[in-house]
């Protein structure tokens, strides 16, 4: 016979005056389990009431625990998100990874209210016992289905750092991070961004043992044991990918050489052959900026005079000769040759930047005929970029607010930081010996809002390029005011942004 409305209220009355002989009423707890066959109106009223008794009948855990599951499946989503809302009654003892497991599952719902009460629920099991709810999120992670195991990623890079320290301890946070390593070993490159996310954002790891442990990680994730296959788009948007996720971490105290030594060993000589993942990533570009950027983090470098010798044979491909004179003392070519200032901003900063550990290379480990060669490309190359400097600055001139915001002001002012910039490295390799004392700051990085404007000294402003344009990639949050692309998403292919920088 079908539980009613008043049996279910019957029996409850029974449970709430029996107080310390609450146990002796097996058979009242039983009609309220049953009230998960009845209609609707007698589900949600066994959603309130079965939780609500649940530890008082510990023989009848394992069928409350299931009868409210059943509520947790129902059809009618109010049902289900009653269910819901109750389940963290039942998350004591041992129950608590089972509960954390059912919600980390019930996370593929797609009614948004759902969604969001079963973030409630988890967030509410998370501080009674953190350790154990993670236990249940990350086993539905490792094992769970595939929307299963995205969602509750997601849950994790998002609600992980709202919690309180003494939610969030120690030992739940080494735990996190032990868990974290488990799943890297085989994960997308959406996962391996969130994921990164999670544990850079710990507390335990702010330290530069911690930090320098997270750079081993993704050491890990990038192959930088393997050699680099410039064919496979996937294999150069993981290295890719990975670099992006090492960049915040690189200090003084936190290297980056292992990186910058694959760039020049690896990278660098296939620089031409690259495959993109991406159809309208200039990768070359790309991959020079990462260079860049990681330049100034290197410790001391095995291979430093071999890096050197890549960089400065990379350089010489994009800084031409001048073309030859004829008797008539034109020029022998029909036009001048293109200068790729873009690509040059980055060679330079990063020959710039190992430079400063082995300042006689230029002039104890480049031949004489060779260093002739370079000086020439470079003088060369500075009178196309005086000129260049010339136009911008009269383009620019007396524009101010809104006129600046135009696309093609805009991309007119990163054109004039990407010139400066190689124009205060080149000074600094003109002086005898070749100096490395300059310092700017590259063309994509965030500068001062006095700077956006027309500079008074162009030798001493960062500034923008000549070369293709394209669009800047937007930065993604981090501790410190280094600023990393945004990444992709996917299986080591997604769109990525990029400022490719157009005359």
């Amino acid at each position: 016979m079908a539980v009613t409305i008043e049996d279910l209220y019957r029996n409850y009355g029974i449970l709430a005056d029996a107080k310390d002989n609450l146990s002796q009423h097996k058979d009242a707890y039983q009609v309220i389990l049953d009230g998960v066959k009845g209609g609707p109106k007698e589900k949600r009223l066994a959603a309130q009431f079965i939780p609500k008794f649940f530890s008082s009948f510990p023989e009848l855990a394992d069928a409350a625990i299931n009868a409210q599951l059943d509520l947790c499946e129902d059809e009618d989503v109010s049902i289900r998100r009653q269910a819901i809302k109750e389940l963290p009654r039942f998350a004591t003892g041992e129950n608590i990874l089972r509960v954390a497991d059912i919600l980390t599952q019930l996370l593929q719902t797609d009614d948004t209210a759902e969604f969001n009460q079963v973030n409630a629920s988890l967030i509410s099991i998370f501080k009674m016992d953190a350790k154990g709810t993670l236990g249940g999120l990350f086993s539905q992670i490792l094992q769970g289905e595939d929307i299963v195991r995205e969602r509750a990623i997601k849950f994790l890079s998002t609600k992980l750092k709202s919690l309180p320290e003494d939610v969030m301890t120690k030992e739940v946070e080494e735990y996190v991070f032990a868990e974290t390593k488990k799943v890297l070993e085989d994960v997308t490159g959406e996962e391996f961004v969130l994921l990164m996310r999670i544990v850079s954002g710990l507390r335990v790891l702010q330290t530069v043992n911690g930090r320098q442990q997270l750079v081993e990680l993704v050491v890990e994730q990038a192959f930088l044991e393997q050699a680099l296959n410039p064919a496979d788009p996937d294999t150069v948007d993981r290295l890719l990918q990975c670099t992006r996720q090492a960049l915040p971490l690189f200090s003084k105290n936190v290297h980056s050489t292992r990186f910058v030594t694959y760039f020049c060993e690896h990278v660098l000589p296939n620089l031409s052959t690259l495959t993109s993942p991406v159809a309208e990533l200039d990768i070359q570009l790309e991959v020079l900026k990462l260079l860049a950027e990681m330049s100034p983090f290197c410790g001391d470098m095995e291979k430093l005079e071999a890096n050197l010798n890549m960089l400065f044979t990379k350089l010489l491909e994009y800084m031409p000769l001048p073309p030859e004179e004829v008797e008539n003392g034109e020029n022998s070519a029909s036009e001048e040759p293109k200068l790729q200032f873009s690509y040059v901003e980055c060679l330079l900063f990063s020959f710039h930047q190992l430079g400063k550990k082995l300042p006689d290379f230029l002039l104890d480990k480049v031949d004489a005929e060779r260093l002739k060669d370079f000086k020439i490309r470079l003088q060369y190359f500075a009178r196309g970029l005086q000129v260049y400097i010339r136009q911008l600055r009269v383009a620019l001139q007396g524009k101010t607010g809104d006129a600046l915001k135009t696309e093609e002001n805009k991309i007119k002012v990163v054109a004039l930081k990407i010139t400066n910039n190689i124009n205060v490295l080149i000074k600094d390799l003109f002086h005898n010996p070749p100096s490395y004392k300059s310092t700017v700051t590259l063309s994509w990085k965030p500068v001062q809002k006095t700077e956006a404007v027309a500079p008074k000294r162009p030798s001493n402003e960062d500034m923008g390029s000549g070369g293709s344009t394209k669009k800047q990639i937007s930065p993604q949050p981090r501790r410190d005011a280094r600023q990393i692309y945004n990444p992709p998403s996917g299986k080591y292919s997604a769109s990525i942004g990029n400022f490719n920088y157009g005359e």
